[in-house]
Formats: C-alpha cells, structure tokens, sequence
C-alpha cells in the first residue's frame, strides 16, 4: 500500500503503469533504488543508461506514489521566488539551481524523444500573474532577481483569464513544459525493463544497514537486497530520524480538473502572486476538448480537515474566471515537503558515502525528481555534480532561521495535545469515514471507522518520532503534521519517513474520545 490507496483518485491514475511483481528472493545489483516515482526511476534511467545494474524497489505499486498526485509543471521559475534565493543562499546558488532545472526539463525532453514514450510533452511559455490583491513591486523585484542571474524573463502586459480587473500585469518564462506524468513513468519502466532493470512493487524496504562491504536492504516481508549504492527517493527519506525532516515541512495542497473548449484558454503554466498561490495547467483530450488543472489552497499538514471547503473554493475562483469551464472530472490532493531555504536535499546522506537521497519538492516535484536523475547519476558514477553542493543534504541552516524555527514548533505543539484535558465522547459515536483522537487513561488513540464501517483503534503515535497523527476525512488516512508520514485506517504506513504501521490498541468496550 502507498499513497494511491487514499480515497481521492487524480487525473493521471488512468494510465495504468508496466506490471510488476512482489520481490521474492535476494537481488543483488550495483545500485538499489527505493521508491519509483519520478525521482527514483529518473534516477535509475539514468543509471542504467551508463551501465550500472540496478534493482528498484516501492511499498506500493511501481509509478503510484506522490508523483501520481502532482500537476506537473516542469518549470524554471522558482515559486519560493528567485529574489527570495539570492536573500538566503546568494546569487551563486540561485544561478547554479537555475541551471540544473533547466538541463532537466531538457533532459526529460530528450528522453522522451530517444524512447518514444507518449506522454504529451510540450514546451510552453510559464506566467506568473500578478493578483490585484499583491503589489506590481513583486514582479519588478522578481524581474531584476532573473535579469541579475542571467534568467530568460520578460515583462508581459497581455491580459490572461487569471488577472483581475484592470490589472494585466505577468512575468513570462519562455521554455517552460508540461507532460502527462504517469505516461512518461510508464515509458521509464519500459526503457528500464529492456535495459535489464528489475523492479518490484508492494515490497516495503525496512532497514538499510551496512554489511560484509555492501549495503543490504531488508523488506517487511525478511527479503533483502544487496548493492554498492543505495539511492532512497521515498518523497521523504525513510533511512533518517531527524536530520533533514527538521529543515523541511510538510504541506497538504489540492487540485481540481474538469473539461474545457479546446483554444478557449492559451496553453501555457500560469501561477499567481498570491500566498498560497493558485497554479493552472492544461492537458490536450481531443481536438474539441482540453482539460483544465488547477491547484492550490494548501495548508500545514494535519492542521486542517476541510478538504471539500477547499476543493469549493478552487472551483469558485476557476469559475470566475474561466466561465466556460465544464464539471469537475477528477478532485485530489498530495503532499509536498518544503525546504526552510527553498532548494530540495539531493545527494549523499550525512555521514553516508553510497546511501543517496532525495527529498524536500517543495512544490517542484516533478522537475527536482528530473534533476535528482542527472545529478546522482553523476555523485555515482563520476564522484561529483556542479550542483553538488546547491542540492547537498547536510547543507547548514545560516539564514532564513525565524521559518526554521517557525516549522520546527510543530513538533512541540503536537507532543502538548498529549497533556490536554480534552472533552469526552463515546467511540460508538463515529459514523463510517469519521477519525478522531480518542483517550483512554493516558493513552492518545486514533479511532476511525472506515468507509464500510469497521472501527480501527491503534495508537495515536506516529512510527517515525511520535508525534500525534490527525484525521483526514477527505483522504480517509492519517496525516503526521510534524514530519509528513502518512497511515490507512487499519494502521498501515502509505507515506514516509513511517515504516512501520500505527500500533493497534485494546481499549474497554466503552472509551471517550477527544472532541
């Protein structure tokens, strides 16, 4: 199980991805990769076109995980704000981050050329329109930010449906693209299976340890792996405790798609000044018929339980301004991890010389997984990257220290829900699809009845670093707010740092839960 067995189905689930089996014995290979989404396999394509043996490895099925969830922007514009990276990393930085994104989507563009894989890429212009409730200085500022590192922007004063009234204000990105990303998946399983790749869903790696010159990987089920290398793509790093989930935080954002004319809308990527900010796609369907993406109104995760509201108000404001939309198709969320200094942890773990990881999207997903193919592939194969040290997991926080601190108080606000004298109610009260925190003496338990009805009680404590799980009713799973892990009514871990599943608890036939 992983994150496609939470209740909301996105756009891309439809494309069904290269079947593969459960591991059943010992692999060896040069190189193990755990997780196959856009991150892993575009690391192990990478690896495999230079000759390297590789095995890849995913809890869930091949292609279903956090990737499934995203809207697929391949962007060179920064959504932290290139001004905001020179502040905190400095204009060296932000020139060589810039420079990796784009040789990844030109990358992703090659590799979908030289292997055929139909996944609908294209280049397009990205518009980052101002919104009338945000001053026009954003994008001078910005503007001067792109022209300093030497980044392609102009100023654009061509209305789109997503100004607001007499404001007709953007930056535009030229090269900008956009795919179909279980599609371009699907291809890398392919190429990676001609290429003598082996890869192996619903196998649940549990432990990477060292052992006799190699790093062996055991599964859940007592099957290991052996390799040289070990890359760990898990969207967030299931091999550490502590040391990068303190420089990163966990977001919950929402997306909406639904039938439009084909042509009513120019086909380009489009986001707004607003914080959070909306993000607007299309998706070619027919030569009548596009599909419109749009995605936003993120919180904290674990912090809210209004996916719905959410979801009305992302289509309210589509609604606005592109009256001719048709119903709603398809309604989901996903998690990203956002980076304190804005720019994703890829690279060699602390104190690790052959564990590789990749983690801290920080919205850009699907561009920092193309850009963890190239510059891992690189760290293995040559020893070094150009981008090395922009990426570098034990980089040190020395700016931008007050969003730190702010994110790193999640931790200690969710442990205090431990002393807090919650009002009672009986557990017989949930009705199918309800969760809540329940108190037994002095034990936090999650109860939820799931959607057929059953009632799961198991303890309240992630498997990660313990922080109290909340309930998600959209997504019928518990959410950590503290480091992003992510569990199904009966326990069981779909999202990491967790491994391990929720602890079950027995309770009196009778206990109160926390209102």
């Amino acid at each position: 199980m992983n994150v496609l067995d939470e209740h909301t189905k996105s756009l891309w689930m439809e494309t069904p991805i290269p079947p593969t089996r459960r591991l059943s014995g010992l692999e060896r290979a040069d190189v193990a990769v755990v997780g196959a989404g856009i991150a892993g396999l575009s690391v192990a394509y990478e690896l495999a076109v230079r000759g390297r043996s590789v095995v890849v490895l995913d809890r869930g099925q091949i292609g279903s995980g956090m990737t499934a969830r995203t809207t697929a922007h391949l962007a060179t514009a920064l959504d932290d704000d290139y001004k905001e990276l020179i502040r905190v990393r400095g204009e060296d930085c932000a020139r060589l981050y810039y420079q990796s994104v784009a040789a990844a989507i030109d990358r992703a563009e090659a590799i979908q050329s030289a292997e055929a894989i139909d996944c609908d890429f294209r280049r397009v212009d990205g518009y980052w329109v101002l919104a009338s409730e945000t001053p026009s200085s954003q994008l001078d500022e910005e503007f001067d930010s792109c022209k300093r590192l030497g980044i392609p922007v102009e100023h654009c004063i061509d209305p789109t449906p997503f100004h607001g009234e007499g404001v007709a204000r953007s930056l535009r990105f030229s090269r900008q693209a956009r795919f179909h990303p279980t599609r371009y998946l699907a291809g890398l399983v392919r190429a990676l299976q001609r290429r003598g790749a082996k890869l192996y869903g619903d196998t649940c790696v549990e432990t990477i340890e060292q052992g006799g010159g190699e790093i062996v990987l055991k599964t859940t089920s007592g099957r290991e792996v052996r390799a040289r290398d070990v890359v760990v793509a898990t969207n967030s790093p299931v091999n550490l405790r502590a040391a990068i989930h303190t420089k990163q935080a966990p977001y919950r954002t929402y997306a909406i798609a639904a039938k439009i004319p084909a042509g009513s809308l120019p086909d380009a990527l489009y986001w707004d000044t607003l914080d959070p900010y909306h993000y607007v796609r299309l998706q070619p369907l027919s030569a009548d018929e596009d599909i419109v993406i749009v995605g936003g109104e993120d919180h904290k995760s674990g912090e809210a339980d209004d996916g719905q509201v959410r979801f009305a108000a992302l289509e309210h404001w589509t609604r606005a301004r592109l009256p001719n939309m048709g119903e709603i198709t398809h309604r989901w969320s996903g998690q990203v991890l956002e980076p304190v200094d804005f720019i994703g942890f890829i690279g060699r773990t602390p104190d690790e010389q052959h564990v590789f990881l990749v983690s801290g999207d920080s919205g850009q997903g699907i561009t920092n997984g193309l850009v963890a193919g190239l510059l891992i592939a690189d760290l293995i194969t040559t020893g070094s990257s150009p981008w090395e040290q922009v990426y570098s997991p034990d980089r040190k926080i020395h700016k931008n220290i007050t969003s730190f601190i702010s994110e790193n108080i999640t931790p200690l606000k969710n442990f205090a829900e431990y002393l807090s004298a919650d009002a009672l109610a009986s557990v017989e009260r949930l009705r199918a699809g309800e969760g809540r925190l329940v108190r037994s003496g002095l034990k936090k338990i999650a109860a939820c009845r799931d959607r057929s009805g059953e009632l799961h009680l198991h303890s309240a404590s992630c498997t990660h670093l313990g922080c109290v799980v909340h309930w998600n009713s959209l997504e019928q799973c518990w959410d950590c707010p503290c480091h992003g892990s992510q569990f199904a009514p009966d326990g069981t871990a779909l999202n990491g740092p967790a491994v391990s599943p929720l602890a079950p608890v027995q309770i009196p036939s009778r206990v109160q839960a926390a209102e």
